[in-house]
C-alpha cells in the first residue's frame, strides 16, 4: 500500500545585491547605496545564523559585482554549504543589454565567482526576473543546469527550450506572491511596507497549495529586506510551520533540480 504522506520541497532562496541593484537603476547617492550596504553587514548575517540554527541549507544568487566587493561574505556562504548562484554581474535588466553586453555579463560573473570561489554556478537567475530573447540560448551555451526568472507554473519545475532532442534547461518558478521586496519595500505603484503577519500569511498560503499538490515552494528575499529584525522573525515562525508538517525537505535550488531530473527523464534520452 502506497504512504498517503505528501512530499513537499522547499527552496529559501536569496538574492544578495547589495549596492548593485541601486546602481543598476542609477541610485547611486549615500542613502540608497546604505540601504544595499545594510544587506551585507546586517542582513546577510542573520540570515546565515538563522538557517544555522535549523540546519537548512540555501541558494544565494549574487551578482559578479557584489561578489568582488564582498569576498569574505561570499566566502561565508559557501562554508556554511549553501549553493551560490549567478545573478549577472551589474544587475542590469537582460532586456536592456545587446546580445554582446549580455554575453559580457554572463561570463564576468563566472569570472568573479571562480576569482572568488573557485566555484562554477549551476543555476542562474536574472535581474530583475527578465529574460531577453537571447538568454535561454546563452544559458544553454554556458552550460547553466537551470534558470529562475519565469513564472510559468507555481509548484512545478519545468523545462524550457528544445525539449525535443535535450535535457534542456529546468525552469524553476517564482513569483511576486513568493518575492519579499514587493511587499516589504515602497515600490512605483505605491505598494509595499506590510507588516509581517500580512506576509506570513500569504507566505502560508502559498506553502498550504505546494504541500497538498506535492510541489515545490520557492521564496525569492533580499538580505537588505528580509533582514529586519521582524520579518527575519516572520520567516523563522514559517519555517517552524513549514517544518512541523511531514514530508517537507528543505534544498538546495541545483539537488532539487538532480532529484527532479532523475524522476523525469527525457524520452528519447534514456537509454
Amino acid at each position: 500500500m502506497a504512504s498517503s504522506t505528501k512530499q513537499c520541497t522547499v527552496l529559501l532562496t536569496f538574492d544578495f545585491d547589495a549596492e548593485s541593484s541601486k546602481e543598476a537603476h542609477g541610485l547611486t547617492s549615500p542613502t540608497p547605496i546604505s540601504q544595499g550596504q545594510y544587506g551585507a553587514r546586517v542582513g546577510l548575517p542573520r540570515i546565515l545564523a538563522l538557517l544555522a540554527r535549523y540546519d537548512i541549507k540555501a541558494t544565494f544568487f549574487v551578482p559578479g559585482i557584489t561578489v568582488e566587493r564582498y569576498p569574505k561574505l561570499v566566502r561565508q556562504i559557501q562554508a556554511d554549504g549553501h549553493e551560490l548562484g549567478h545573478h549577472g554581474y551589474t544587475h542590469v535588466s537582460p532586456l536592456k543589454l545587446s546580445y554582446e553586453e549580455e554575453r559580457a555579463q554572463l561570463e564576468m560573473g563566472l569570472a568573479a565567482w571562480q576569482q572568488v570561489a573557485s566555484v562554477r554556478p549551476k543555476g542562474y537567475r536574472s535581474p530583475a526576473w527578465d529574460l531577453s530573447h537571447h538568454s535561454i540560448d546563452l544559458l544553454k551555451e554556458f552550460g547553466f543546469e537551470y534558470e529562475s526568472s519565469l513564472m510559468g507554473d507555481d509548484f512545478q519545475f519545468y523545462r524550457i527550450g528544445n525539449e525535443d532532442d535535450s535535457p534542456g534547461l529546468v525552469e524553476i518558478p517564482i513569483s511576486w506572491l513568493l518575492d519579499d521586496f514587493v511587499h516589504f519595500e515602497i515600490v512605483d505603484n505605491g505598494a509595499g511596507l506590510a507588516t509581517p503577519a500580512k506576509v506570513y500569511e500569504i507566505w502560508a498560503g502559498e506553502f498550504d497549495g505546494a504541500y497538498e499538490e506535492q510541489g515545490v515552494f520557492c521564496l525569492t528575499m533580499h538580505p537588505q529586506v528580509i533582514g529586519r529584525y521582524p520579518r527575519i522573525r516572520m520567516l523563522e515562525k514559517l519555517i517552524q510551520y513549514m517544518s512541523s508538517h511531514t514530508g517537507v525537505e528543505f534544498t538546495t535550488c541545483s539537488n532539487a533540480v538532480a532529484t527532479w531530473r532523475k524522476n523525469n527523464p527525457v524520452v528519447g534520452l534514456i537509454g
